[in-house]
């Protein structure tokens, strides 16, 4: 094949880019039925008995005369009995309203009740019934709560007036714990999720501003440098292993534990702190074994700065995938959390309001998942090709004194015109190897209570298998984008292209390669170890009623995806440069008719 930038090109792989564009459609569906039907706020925020959300304004719901009310300054909920709750079905068995203001003293009259509305502006009757009737009406007993109120307290615990009487705290704590308890984990995740949103912002912002530096500091690398880098992965990683062993045995010997979300924390924190310890062992060993190898990295990154310096816009081509990538992952999680609270609303006896969740929307929250690896792999792999792209169209121009113009630009205009399908196409494949992966961690936790030491053994192996081959798809599916940089043909001819050219210079390149990637690794793994321990010491003040592992899981899942992003332009063009290398000493014999490509500088 001759190995050369094609001047004419193709669209290659357009019924994958058709495929996409398909799936995009039901995901714009899932997008509208969630936002017509869902209302994330009632996951913190609380509602009433009537449909009403407390600390907003309300649309009225047919059949539900109190409903539809504007309780903008009404942010609390408060149960008529509260003294004597039970639950029936995931539901209270009280009247619930929305109230501006909890009594802090207790109130033995309704005379008092009275009083308490006029002075505080905080009715604790049913909203049918008027200030001034709580005396006179005879269906004050009915609409008002029970007597004596006690003395509550307004927790920015799910927005809810507390009792502060031993007696009734002890029935309102043990309710309020059954009925979390009962909630499915997808409900609980959701309510974990709303309830840290401001600290998973703020640590997807200290993720951002780590990768930066490491990026400015890889531009830049002398040996100093590398010594500094792998000291601080080494210190991030015994710290965070230690933390986690800590708030492990902190966890498991606090008595106070009775919620089934504080179980889980305990749960998925000695999972962290096992995985992280394995993790720091295995990549200690690394480090010892491949110390003497670390000047000649340092030669390397010094190599694939001086390409970067030729092409500098490469180093904004990250914050473009960055700003991309939080866009699409702020709507994903919108689409969720209102995904997971779609309902219909429906009226029963005494105009009270009831949302039931419709079936089907679990297959639907499965769809939305598989759209956010989908999505997030084929955003990641525009930027390979724009980055492969842009190294290809310098490395093959016989002029070294005189670049092509806006390379970055260019290969940005060749992918949309030609090559999106190829990207899809790479994506999807790395997808498909992470959904089984998915569905044998949820047999995993199935037969995990069964106890079957053998069945354990099996899904770890399968675990292994997986993640071994989904690693090896991701390195060959750099190249195959580099072939297709190149020669502009599909991803199946540009992976087959690829692999036997590699496969030629084997010896000369992959242990150069691979010790390159293994470093900018180490870079990743600092960036995620450092926000991951700012998660851990932030979300452990919010135990409460909280599945915080989830959102720290998230957390460390977008840190990664960041100082991947942003990492990867050195790792791309690595990559690309060793590929086109490979090419160029295929070809050309360095002869006047046969001149190499290589920039002699480099070398």
């Amino acid at each position: 094949r001759e190995w050369r930038p094609a001047i004419r090109r193709e669209c290659t792989d357009p019924l994958w880019l058709l495929l996409f564009l398909l799936f995009w459609a039901g995901l714009v569906f899932i997008t509208g039925y969630a936002v017509m039907a869902g209302a994330a706020e009632r996951l913190v925020l609380g509602y009433d008995s009537f449909g009403n959300i407390c600390g907003r304004k309300n649309t009225p719901v047919k059949g539900a005369p109190l409903s539809g009310r504007d309780m903008t300054n009404k942010k609390y909920v408060f149960f008529l009995n509260s003294c004597s709750l039970e639950m029936q079905s995931l539901k209270i068995s009280s009247v619930s309203l929305c109230v501006s203001s909890c009594p802090q003293e207790q109130l033995n009259s309704l005379e008092d009740l009275q009083s308490f509305a006029r002075n505080n502006g905080s009715c604790l009757c049913v909203y049918s019934l008027n200030i001034s009737s709580y005396t006179l009406s005879p269906k004050a007993d009915e609409l008002c709560p029970t007597l004596p109120v006690p003395p509550s307290k307004s927790f920015p615990l799910f927005n809810r007036c507390v009792p502060q009487n031993p007696e009734c705290y002890s029935k309102y704590a043990s309710v309020l714990i059954s009925m979390v308890n009962e909630m499915d984990g997808f409900h609980r995740i959701l309510s974990g999720i709303l309830a840290g949103r401001d600290t998973v912002i703020g640590l997807s912002c200290l993720a951002l501003a780590f990768s930066f530096i490491l990026v400015l500091a890889f531009r830049f690398i002398r040996t100093l440098l590398v010594h500094t880098l792998i000291a601080l992965v080494v210190f991030g990683l015994l710290f965070g292993s230690g933390v986690l062993w800590w708030l492990y045995y902190d966890y498991r010997n606090d008595p106070s534990t009775e919620l089934e979300t504080e179980k889980e924390n305990v749960k998925f924190l000695l999972g962290y702190a096992i995985f992280s310890t394995i993790v720091t062992v295995v990549l200690l060993s690394l480090l010892f074994v491949l110390r003497k190898r670390l000047q000649f990295t340092v030669q390397l990154f010094r190599i694939v700065g001086k390409i970067i310096g030729r092409i500098p816009f490469l180093l904004f081509q990250p914050l473009w995938t960055f700003l991309i990538l939080i866009v699409f992952w702020v709507f994903w999680v919108a689409v969720l959390l209102s995904l997971g609270t779609a309902g219909t609303a429906q009226t029963t006896s005494g105009g009270q309001v009831e949302y039931r969740t419709l079936s089907g929307v679990s297959y639907m929250a499965w769809y939305h998942f598989v759209g956010l690896i989908w999505t997030s792999e084929f955003i990641l792999a525009c930027q390979q090709m724009t980055i492969a792209g842009a190294v290809v169209t310098c490395y093959f121009n016989r002029n070294k004194n005189s670049p092509p113009p806006h390379p970055v630009l260019s290969s940005v205009s060749v992918l949309f015109c030609y090559h999106l399908g190829t990207a899809v196409k790479g994506s999807f494949l790395i997808t498909i190897l992470r959904i089984p992966r998915i569905v044998l961690l949820y047999l995993y936790n199935i037969l995990k209570q069964k106890e079957s030491g053998c069945a354990k053994c099996l899904f770890k192996c399968c675990f292994c298998w997986f993640w071994c081959q989904e690693s090896g798809l991701r390195y060959f599916n750099q190249h195959a984008y580099t072939a297709t940089a190149i020669n502009g043909t599909n991803f199946c001819t540009s992976a087959k292209d690829a692999v036997f050219i590699l496969a030629k210079n084997s010896t000369k390149l992959v242990s150069i390669s691979c010790f390159g990637d293994f470093i900018l690794f180490l870079g990743k793994v600092f960036v995620v170890c450092f926000t991951v321990f700012g998660g851990l010491m932030a979300f452990n003040y919010h135990r409460e009623l909280q599945a915080w592992v989830v959102p720290l899981l998230l957390v460390g899942f977008f840190s990664y995806l960041m100082s991947h992003s942003f990492l990867s332009v050195f790792e791309v063009t690595a990559d690309a440069m060793f590929l086109c290398f490979a090419v160029d000493m295929e070809t050309n014999d360095g002869s006047a008719e046969k001149p190499y490509f290589v920039d002699q500088e480099l070398l």
